[in-house]
């Protein structure tokens, strides 16, 4: 990592699981070549969407709630909030158990998948990571987040 560092935040590690669903959610490429693919060690696209939401409960509240625990501030939450408005309301009109190909092919992806770059890209800057970088395994975020 770079200038600021991660767990600089009292709940860096709902931070570290959120971002990471954000990265996976915003890389086409990703998705085409891990998830249709059937790569194992990330999870799919529901547990993605889970891991945005399950423990900060955004599906419900705003991500406001959580500036200076998970969020630096303002501009971090309002973004993360566009991107989970995005993937919840996908995720309700393809159901949570839907194949990876149906969400990729809703109306609506491309849409989300940019809102999710959006606050992934913000949230990454911010930590002093590179945007770009690939996303990290399932395997690889459970060490970063036992620490």
């Amino acid at each position: 990592m770079g200038g600021m560092p991660l767990n600089d935040l009292p709940w860096w590690r709902w931070r570290a699981r959120l971002r990471s669903a954000l990265h996976m959610l915003s890389d086409p490429a990703f998705q085409q070549e891990t998830w249709l693919a059937g790569r194992e060690g990330f999870g799919d696209v529901t547990d993605a969407v889970y891991r945005l939401v399950e423990d900060t409960w955004l599906d419900r509240w705003s991500a406001e709630k959580y500036v200076g625990t998970i969020f630096r501030d303002s501009g971090e939450a309002a973004v993360v909030d566009v991107a989970v408005l995005r993937v919840v309301r996908i995720l309700h009109q393809v159901g949570a158990d839907a194949p990876v190909s149906e969400y990729l092919a809703h109306h609506g992806w491309p849409e989300a998948v940019r809102a999710c770059r959006e606050a992934h890209v913000r949230l990454a800057q911010n930590d002093g990571d590179d945007p770009d970088a690939a996303p990290r395994s399932l395997e690889v975020l459970r060490i970063i987040t036992q620490v």
